[in-house]
């Protein structure tokens, strides 16, 4: 079985699969000032709720953007289940080829986004993944990453409102009854969700538009994945797929591809 995590600034997402079939999953707080056995003593309970045995797990893949947890986690994979874990990176293959500018910078949740992208669905496409930040990646039909856009998160959007305008706060993101709110949830909410729903949609058009300019714009698929996508796609037709697992899937290829 194989061990998948993707380290996130807020939330971290841990799958296990057998093969390629995702058999257990789970979504807990990232805390950076967690120690390797803290993070495994949650694991281990994890596991052991789920019937999983520590000696089942055969590999782990990493995908973290938190610099202070690599560290962490690659402790935790050798220490706790004696595998040697798959880290990913600009470096490491992933059946797709960073042909942007400066290949470095591109994190590792990007590149995993797009293996998984190109692998399950093809291109010319766009992921969309809802998290801390709304992050959009393209990729062409040949496997190429060609770059995207990075907008706030839902989320992100949500807090700089709530700590910096006096008179609003926080509130539940479920949609509004109407986009013209009669009331500061409604209102906020309406601004948050459909807001974001009519940023998808310009950038998709745009983004549609460059990747494949001498196609039709439904020529490009476009896949959502996060855990806001599924309050977002409800509310645009920019959105084909909604994909909650593609990135834990995107380790699991790319494991694949460099099992130790």
């Amino acid at each position: 079985m194989l061990l998948a995590l993707d380290v996130s600034n807020t939330t971290i997402k841990a799958g296990v699969f057998r093969g390629e079939t995702l058999v257990a999953d789970w979504r807990f707080a990232t805390e950076r000032h967690r120690l390797p056995d803290d993070y495994a003593m949650l694991l281990l309970t994890l596991f052991q709720t789920a019937g999983i045995a520590v000696n089942q797990i055969t590999g782990a893949a990493i995908s973290c953007v938190v610099p202070p947890l690599r560290s962490v986690f690659d402790a935790l994979a050798r220490q706790y289940l004696k595998v040697e874990p798959v880290l990913v990176g600009p470096e490491t293959p992933s059946g797709v080829v960073l042909a942007v500018e400066h290949p470095s910078e591109v994190g590792a949740d990007r590149i995993v986004n797009v293996a998984a992208t190109h692998r399950l669905y093809g291109g010319p496409a766009i992921a969309v993944a809802f998290g801390t930040a709304t992050v959009f990646d393209c990729v062409s039909a040949q496997g190429e990453y060609l770059g995207g856009a990075i907008a706030p998160g839902v989320v992100t959007a949500l807090e700089s409102l709530a700590s910096s305008a006096a008179q609003l706060y926080q509130i539940d993101l479920v949609p509004p009854p109407r986009a013209m709110g009669r009331n500061t949830v409604h209102t906020m909410q309406s601004g948050l969700i459909l807001g974001f729903a009519g940023l998808v949609e310009g950038l998709v058009a745009r983004l549609r538009r460059e990747l494949a300019p001498e196609d039709p714009p439904e020529t490009v698929k476009v896949i959502a994945t996060g855990g806001l996508a599924e309050i977002i796609a409800p509310h645009t037709e920019a959105i084909q797929v909604l994909d909650p697992w593609l990135t834990l899937r995107g380790l699991q290829i790319i494991h694949a591809l460099n099992r130790p």
